[in-house]
């Protein structure tokens, strides 16, 4: 499995664990996004990396028996510094119906690491 894929879903592990049980450590899952971070919700609005810490100290913990699972991974294209990256994410809570959504990621190689430099989430209807 290439570094993206394995960061795909790494990545959903650490904010599955984050959400769910409030596990895991908020400096290295923050880490993993580039400070010029810019994401498209589901629901259309920008969110910035100031507004996705925001969200993430807000939630630690707030959805117990969160499942989050990862499909159909593609590389849409690579770079020698990057890629973009598509996937379909599942989330289940319990007693709810599960929602899917179709994303695309842009991955920056940085001094640091491998980072999320754009994400871009789209809601499948059901």
């Amino acid at each position: 499995m290439n570094q993206y894929f394995t960061e795909v879903i790494d990545a959903h592990v650490a904010i599955e664990n984050w959400l769910e049980k409030g596990a895991g450590d908020e400096q290295g899952l923050l880490a993993r996004f580039d400070p010029a971070f810019s994401m498209i919700a589901l629901n259309g609005s920008r969110l910035d990396f100031a507004a996705l810490s925001a969200f993430f100290r807000a939630h630690r913990a707030a959805k117990p028996g969160l499942a989050i699972s990862i499909e159909e991974m593609t590389l849409v294209a690579e770079w020698p510094t990057g890629a973009v990256v598509s996937y379909r994410e599942k989330q289940r809570l319990p007693g709810q119906a599960a929602t899917l959504r179709n994303s695309t990621v842009v991955f920056e190689q940085t001094e640091t690491g491998l980072g999320w430099r754009h994400l871009h989430e789209t809601p499948i209807a059901q």
